[in-house]
């Protein structure tokens, strides 16, 4: 399945504003789709395929989707070829599934607990958890031992998708690593 819970990172604070957007649209879309039929679908529901589109679109940046698609014709015809990918792996009840597992997610009144070494990453042109929010940066500095790193847009960047390419943070995580097994802090506070 290609749509799983832990392949939708999230900021340390309560999912909201665009990034509860997207997940309302994808939930909209299936939930209301009377051939959801409650969850009880003999064949998968339309709204899956408003659900692929949702997340093609927020799922990379968008210097990446208008190269890969520069025209109307090539735009269709991207999306098309991914709905049709996507129907191959996923399940309308699997979404949901996995895009409602963040209802309750809020980590913030809890970050200060955390003790081990923490590296947090983003990526510049994330559409989901965009740094220019400042919510990262805000709330890494309740966390001792811990540093965020932002991934400058770059042709290699893939938006939201950037944190399931490791050879963007490798180097980050190295260093984590290595300060982590020297027993110094990762973000070099007490």
């Amino acid at each position: 399945m290609n749509c799983t819970p832990n392949s939708w990172t999230h900021l340390p604070t309560q999912v909201a504003g665009r990034n509860r957007g997207w997940r309302r649209l994808v939930i909209d879309a299936i939930r209301k789709d009377p051939a959801w039929k409650g969850g009880d679908y003999a064949v998968q529901p339309p709204g899956l395929d408003v659900a692929a589109e949702m997340l093609w679109l927020v799922s990379s940046n968008p210097v990446l989707r208008q190269a890969q698609a520069p025209t109307l014709a090539q735009a269709d015809a991207t999306l098309d070829a991914y709905v049709a990918e996507f129907r191959k792996t996923d399940d309308a009840n699997d979404v949901l599934y996995a895009v409602e597992a963040s209802r309750d997610y809020d980590p913030g009144p809890a970050l200060a607990n955390i003790r081990a070494p923490l590296l947090a990453v983003n990526s510049a042109d994330d559409l989901i958890n965009p740094p220019e929010l400042g919510i990262l940066e805000r709330e890494i500095t309740r966390i001792r031992n811990a540093r965020a790193v932002v991934i400058p847009l770059s042709p290699e960047t893939r938006g939201h998708g950037s944190h399931t390419m490791a050879a963007l943070w490798k180097a980050e995580l190295t260093q984590l690593l290595r300060e982590s097994a020297n027993g110094g802090a990762a973000a070099g506070r007490p």
